[in-house]
């Protein structure tokens, strides 16, 4: 009998339980519309009046939040194409640190212009090539449109100039409160060479009550919490980090111990009791003064180190143990014992400080050239409020970053977005063919940002953006800096250079290029095969007071 062998359809090529999707009806405009969903979601949190998203996610931890990064984190996008945007977002996030919104806000719009394109009738190939010319004249005039640089990256006023927006973004009023911090924490830590500049370098500490006001910067590194011991202070310290808990070591296999009488029983705790004891009196010995542990503290470790003196200090955070070992230039050891000369750290002053009503543990160095870490103390009301600065104030951080790069800055609020689209529209009507109507679009998909900053902030965005095409229309340079006044005192513009409104030029540079090559990607697919996902049917979940009358 012969074997009977499927007819070459799409569906019997593949095993049963695949999913098909094609052609631009089934594909390309399915995909369109999912990435349209999930940059409306976040559009509305662009900009200073940005309003906040409250996010419960699989744990039910409560994220009430403005900051795109957190938002998408958060939300586990399942849809394929969604997912290519919280990619490029998260890599604008790991390379610049800022602008994660707008990838994705330019992305879902390029998206949609070119979904009318695609109903009007154009092949999804002619409006890819045309978006491929837009972004890479985008990128060429992008060059063209810095109106500021920073000159002096030790200069508080120039600094302050490039982490002013970025910051006011996330906490609109308190720019110039949180824009003094990150300046002075910036400058604390700025090498030599600026382009060594580290952002791991600054870290953030939340001190829970009194107001933001209270907030401050504190040279070295700041613990939440106090020693463990009665020793709370030590200067021109030798410091030993151990990853291991300070305490009797466990055998790894269960040991039974027969006991005969009280004799016995005394001489078993005291053998123990020596063994800790000659250890701290190593660590004593080898002049050690402070020890950090990533683990827990043995009630009689913790005697022995009282009676030597010694200062012990828990870090719980691993990350927090390998920046300390780098300030203090120590080597976390995972065995008990006293640290080799080469494994000790030292550090001037370690200190127990009371904020507020808590108390705090700070390491610092007093030699300027060895402050290698600085700490800015947050204050607040509510876990929440001093999450969402946390988030800008590691904005401002990046920002700095990115400026120790690329000192240009571009004209902020819309204006260099208007700008481009402006330079784009006339390279559209230059060029010949089919191309010039997806340019065209490309450039219109720019105004999304200026149009978004209006919306935000309540005001009429058709009346505005037509007051921004004419102003930057008009003959000369004069308007080419104009963008959205979201204040609105006059006319709802404003000259952003003037205002002292900047970009960072790397930030918005990777952000549009992110945007057009993931729309571009996202066009791109004609077909989606979704095989079966493994496992069997989902176990019924328990009926919780299923017993109760």
């Amino acid at each position: 009998m012969a074997l009977r062998i499927p007819k070459g359809t799409l569906p019997q090529l593949f095993k049963e339980g695949y999913k098909f999707q094609q052609g631009v009806d089934e594909a390309v405009m399915r995909n369109i519309e999912a990435t349209r969903e999930l940059a409306e979601t976040v559009r509305t949190s662009m900009g200073p009046n940005g309003r906040n998203k409250m996010i419960i996610n699989h744990l039910e931890k409560l994220f009430v939040t403005n900051d795109a990064a957190t938002i998408i984190r958060e939300l586990e996008v399942v849809h394929p194409a969604a997912k290519l945007l919280v990619m490029a977002s998260q890599q604008q996030e790991s390379e610049v640190g800022d602008n994660t919104n707008a990838v994705i806000v330019l992305a879902g719009e390029l998206l949609s212009k070119a979904e009318q394109l695609l109903r009007l009738g154009l092949h999804p190939s002619e409006v890819i090539q045309g978006y491929e010319i837009a972004r890479d004249r985008a990128l060429e005039i992008i060059e063209e449109l810095s109106v500021q640089k920073v000159e002096d990256l030790k200069s508080p006023q120039e600094l302050k100039k490039v982490i002013h927006a970025a910051i006011a973004s996330k906490q609109y009023g308190h720019e110039d409160l949180l824009g003094e911090l990150v300046t002075e924490a910036a400058l604390n830590v700025m090498p030599k060479n600026p382009k060594d500049f580290n952002v791991d370098s600054i870290r953030v500490v939340k001190v829970m009550g009194s107001s933001l006001y209270e907030s401050k910067v504190v040279k070295g590194m700041v613990f939440g919490r106090e020693p463990e011991g009665i020793v709370q202070n030590a200067t021109k310290a030798k410091v030993a980090v151990f990853t291991c808990p300070l305490d009797i070591q466990q055998t790894e296999t269960k040991g039974t111990v027969l006991i005969h009488n009280a004799q016995e029983m005394l001489n078993f705790s005291k053998d123990e009791e020596k063994h800790i004891e000659k250890m701290f009196q190593e660590l004593a010995d080898a002049g050690v003064k402070v020890v950090v542990t990533g683990n827990g503290i043995g009630e009689l470790a913790l005697h022995y180190l009282n009676r030597f003196n010694i200062m012990a200090v828990k870090v719980l955070s691993k990350f927090d143990v390998r920046r300390l070992c780098r300030v203090v230039g120590a080597t976390a050891l995972s065995r008990l014992g006293a640290p080799m000369p080469e494994e000790m750290g030292y550090c001037d002053i370690v200190e127990t400080v009371e904020i507020g009503s808590d108390r705090v543990t700070v390491f610092r160095q007093e030699e300027l050239d060895r402050s290698r870490t600085t700490t800015i103390v947050i204050r607040g009301a509510t876990q929440n409020h001093m999450d969402d600065i946390e988030r800008a104030i590691d904005d401002g951080v990046n920002v700095i970053k990115a400026a120790t790069r690329d000192q240009r800055l571009l004209a902020g609020a819309g204006a260099f977005e208007m700008e481009l689209n402006k330079r784009l529209q006339t390279v559209a009507s230059k060029t010949p063919g089919l191309n010039q109507h997806a340019i065209k679009r490309f450039a219109e998909a720019m105004e999304v940002v200026p149009r978004t900053l209006c919306e935000n902030a309540g005001m009429d965005a058709t009346a505005i953006l037509s007051r921004l095409y004419a102003a930057h229309y008009q003959e000369g340079d004069a308007g080419n800096n104009v963008g959205v006044d979201v204040e609105e005192n006059e006319d709802g513009t404003i000259d952003a250079s003037k205002a002292g409104i900047y970009d960072s030029f790397p930030a918005k540079q990777l952000a549009l290029k992110l945007a057009a090559d993931t729309a571009i990607t996202v066009l791109r697919v004609d077909q989606i095969i979704m095989s079966k996902p493994a496992g069997g049917p989902k176990p019924p979940k328990s009926q919780g007071h299923w017993d109760d009358d």
